[in-house]
């Protein structure tokens, strides 16, 4: 009988103390979990269009989703490097400082500068609807041909640099309720043409994300509803300053860009 008591003893001991360096095991690598966020990006991602901007040329938004997603969920390190006209060049040369083997999350949108929108965008207003149609299609050949490529590089560097990291790529929404409430500007054959370069842009984007094995945030239905000439517009038309012209406003970032980063973080 005192032989099994003391053997029952010392399996309870055991037993207890594997429980506890278990535990503890546990409860290091818990602490150890890469858990900082780093957004990277353009002009979508620092939140040209949403207001109330930082100092300097970048004009990052306090009412940015990148912001947004910080102060819901309070990582234990921050750094907001996406700037506005951030083409994917600007992103490997001076946004990828910050990551590092403790970045649990990256965002990022980038391409559409590369592609050249913002002076697609200026072209269809200012020059009418052959110009625009051209100079839209340059933009599709450059987003099928040069673009895939150029995503591939910045993807790389950016696993390389936080390998332990999750990677949301997000996208582009589509610019232009069609047949909506807008009676001037753009013919209708114009914008038709800029939604299907933004579904270029999305879908590229997409296939380069999934193939590095990021995730990608496809805004285009929560914007669906909500485009220019929709009459509830989460985007600007034509602006002053004119550098917010065709970005989401604050609703468009709260209401469509962080709910798509949410359900992919």
């Amino acid at each position: 009988m005192k032989i099994r008591r003391w053997a029952s003893t010392v399996t309870a001991v055991a037993v207890l103390g594997l429980s506890t360096i278990t535990g503890a095991t546990a409860a290091s690598a818990q602490e150890a979990a890469p858990t900082g966020y780093v957004a990277l990006g353009d002009s979508y991602s620092s939140g040209v269009g949403a207001g109330d901007y930082e100092s300097g040329d970048c004009k990052r938004s306090a009412n940015a989703y990148p912001q947004l997603w910080k102060a819901a969920n309070s990582p234990s390190s921050f750094d907001f490097t996406a700037c506005s006209g951030a083409r994917t060049g600007d992103v490997i040369s001076g946004q990828l400082g910050p990551l590092n083997d403790s970045t649990g999350l990256v965002s990022i949108s980038v391409g559409g500068n590369d592609a050249g929108f913002a002076d697609a965008m200026s072209t269809c207003v200012l020059q009418g609807e052959s110009a625009c149609l051209t100079r839209i299609q340059e933009a599709r050949d450059y987003i099928a041909n040069t673009l895939p490529g150029k995503l591939d590089t910045v993807y790389d560097a950016i696993s390389d640099k936080a390998p332990s990291a999750k990677v949301v790529v997000l996208g582009y929404p589509r610019m232009y309720k069609l047949g909506g409430s807008c009676s001037v500007g753009l013919s209708e054959k114009s914008r038709e043409a800029i939604n299907g370069a933004a579904d270029d842009l999305n879908d590229v984007t997409a296939k380069r994300a999934a193939d590095h094995g990021f995730g990608f945030g496809d805004v285009r239905p929560a914007f669906t509803g909500h485009e220019i000439c929709s009459g509830d517009e989460w985007l600007h038309s034509v602006t002053l300053p004119v550098d917010e012209s065709y970005h989401p406003t604050a609703e468009g970032q709260s209401g469509a860009y962080l709910p798509t980063l949410e359900s992919l973080a």
